[in-house]
């Protein structure tokens, strides 16, 4: 037998998803992941078109580097496209594989998992976007999180960048996988809930310590060797 992938009502409806798991076949998933990637794209398109992360860029046309600053824009909206693809595929095929590997779960059922995961990241981005968007300015915290309050109360970069990674959608991400894969795991729940945890604090810090490397002063001091 088989049953169709409906995103908003399996979203909503995990229990009914894990049964038809069990027993069915799914339909029209692959679809669905398409769709999303596609979706995806789009989003970081538009952000990096409407200028959100680009403020760096703004100097080469208030100095008169026309030509330059049109070749950095379209230079930085490809690297934005290629790291929406890289982020998604992390998340969605990356993650899947290493809980598949520390859990014992199917392959197959974790990316399905991670289908809802990497959505609702999307999601949220999307969400930021807008309200960005509308007030007409950025930061560089996301206030689904608590970057905003550690930026309030410390002064260390690295931590700031460390909280912002932790946001609800973050709480609703462990939820949702400890809910699919307790069903599907010999695990014990207490050593699965303590291993998705540890799993989105690494995370965490590994966003957090990217952030703060000075990734473009070596990348000019390369050009400048070269």
């Amino acid at each position: 037998m088989f049953f169709d992938f409906r995103f908003w009502k399996h979203l909503f409806h995990q229990n009914e998803l894990i049964d038809s798991l069990k027993n069915t076949t799914m339909r029209n998933f692959e679809k669905r992941v398409w769709l999303v990637a596609i979706l995806g794209v789009l989003l970081y398109a538009l952000k990096d078109i409407w200028g959100m992360n680009t403020e760096g860029l703004s100097s080469l046309f208030v100095e008169g580097y026309e030509d330059t600053y049109s070749v950095a824009r379209i230079t930085s909206l490809f690297s934005t496209i290629i790291f929406s693809l890289i982020y998604m595929a992390f998340h969605f095929f990356g993650i899947a594989y290493v809980l598949h590997k520390m859990t014992g779960v199917q392959l197959s059922k974790a990316t399905i998992m991670q289908f809802f995961v990497v959505s609702l990241l999307l999601l949220e981005k999307a969400a930021i976007f807008a309200v960005f968007a509308i007030l007409g300015y950025t930061t560089a915290f996301s206030f689904f999180s608590f970057g905003p309050l550690a930026a309030t109360f410390l002064n260390n970069e690295f931590f700031i960048y460390f909280f912002n990674q932790l946001s609800i959608i973050t709480a609703v991400v462990i939820a949702l996988q400890f809910r699919f894969l307790r069903a599907f795991t010999a695990m014990s729940t207490s050593k699965l809930m303590i291993l998705l945890i540890v799993l989105h604090l690494v995370l965490a810090a590994l966003t957090a310590g990217i952030s703060v490397l000075p990734l473009g002063e070596w990348i000019e001091r390369g050009l400048a060797i070269l």
